[in-house]
């Protein structure tokens, strides 16, 4: 998150800033303008916009792809510590939270003279609770599991970017997912990777290689409108000074008028491994989707399309985080096989972080696109089994 100089000097500090996994900046943006919001400046991490607060809350509830929503509050360059704690003390923290709450700063730092990002968090707090201390008497305690106000510092090149957290969690954690697999996919990035495809939310999705079921459930979750964040119980600007009930009951209530009841769309998930499948039906059931996905335990092996007509989509293990790359490699040889004889006429979309396993399904991809799984870098590729 770095705030431009021509954004500041021409119209004052930007609102919001949606961050999100590398690769679904595109994604992000069109979903903000779809929301109402007006982007107008974007990174390799997120999307800048303007809106008010009612919309930061719709964004918060609505957002498939964002990780977190920032406020950014201050942008400047400082060398010395003495010039860190001057620069965050002058802006008035006590607008956002009262003293007796609780905060939390976290701090990334890259190629700058304070190299030390512990520090420079701790100086950052210092200058917050000495604030607080001289104007009510009174400073908030640290907590870094559950604080009421977080304070995201970003330094690059000694310049600061400084904001406040509106998310609370992760926006991925969307309540569902008590249960995962051993390597889950985040619940943002699938639903990112099934707007990539262009799915239409009308044709039968196959996953081959389900895991905990989270591209399934992202999909039908869109299919029936229901807001990525209705089932959480906390946000993070609730915290905050000023938090207007009336403006996110609206907004709430605006998201469960739009869900949709029912639909002829199914959805087929398989797994080699029962206990996962047996997560992945658990995720579905409390995300209110399982009675429009089948879970079955398969293989690729002696897989066969469960519809006439559909689309892969999957994330198959890939080396980095599960199994032996040598076992995986007859996995991709034989899912290959499978797609070639059995699913004929068909797109296949295929994530995966390991290349030369995706060498072993000896198949030319006719699209590619480059995502982050976390910290790694991966390929969703399509393929046409014409």
């Amino acid at each position: 998150m770095v705030v431009t100089q021509s954004r500041m000097k021409g119209m004052g500090m930007p609102q919001f800033f949606a961050s999100c996994p590398k690769g679904l900046v595109e994604p992000l943006e069109a979903e903000l303008k779809d929301l109402g919001m007006q982007p107008y400046d974007r990174s390799q991490n997120g999307v800048f916009f303007d809106t008010n607060w009612e919309g930061c809350y719709k964004v918060n509830l609505n957002s498939r792809f964002a990780s977190r929503i920032l406020k950014p509050i201050l942008s400047f360059p400082a060398y010395q510590a003495e010039e860190l704690y001057n620069n965050i003390k002058k802006h008035d923290f006590t607008k956002y939270i009262d003293a007796h709450q609780t905060i939390k700063v976290d701090a990334s730092v890259k190629e700058s003279m304070l190299k030390d990002q512990r520090f420079v968090a701790m100086k950052v707090k210092d200058a917050i609770v000495d604030q607080f201390r001289e104007k009510t008497g009174e400073r908030p305690s640290v907590d870094n599991e559950r604080p009421d106000l977080t304070v995201y510092v970003k330094v690059y090149k000694n310049r600061f970017s400084v904001a406040i957290d509106t998310s609370g969690d992760s926006l991925f954690m969307r309540g569902y997912r008590l249960e995962a697999g051993e390597a889950p996919l985040k619940e943002n990035l699938a639903a990112g990777l099934l707007q990539l495809t262009g799915w239409d939310m009308k044709t039968p999705i196959v996953d081959p290689m389900c895991g905990s079921g989270t591209i399934l459930i992202e999909a039908m979750m869109m299919a029936l409108h229901i807001a990525p964040g209705s089932m959480r119980k906390r946000f993070g600007f609730m915290r905050l000074k000023g938090f207007d009930q009336e403006a996110w009951d609206r907004v709430l209530n605006e998201a469960l008028d739009a869900e949709v009841e029912t639909t002829d769309l199914h959805l087929y998930g398989y797994d080699n491994d029962r206990r996962v499948l047996m997560k992945a039906i658990e995720n579905a059931k409390r995300a209110g989707v399982n009675e429009f996905i089948q879970f079955k335990k398969g293989n690729v092996v002696t897989l066969v399309p469960p519809v006439e007509k559909g689309i892969v989509i999957t994330n198959p293990p890939y080396g980095a985080r599960l199994g032996d790359e040598d076992n995986l490699r007859d996995v991709y040889r034989d899912f290959s096989h499978t797609l070639k004889t059995q699913f004929k006429g068909w797109d296949v979309w295929i994530l995966s972080g390991n290349k030369d396993l995706i060498g072993d399904l000896k198949l030319k991809a006719s699209r590619k696109h480059f995502v982050y799984n976390g910290s790694i870098e991966c390929r969703f590729l399509r393929y046409e089994m014409r």
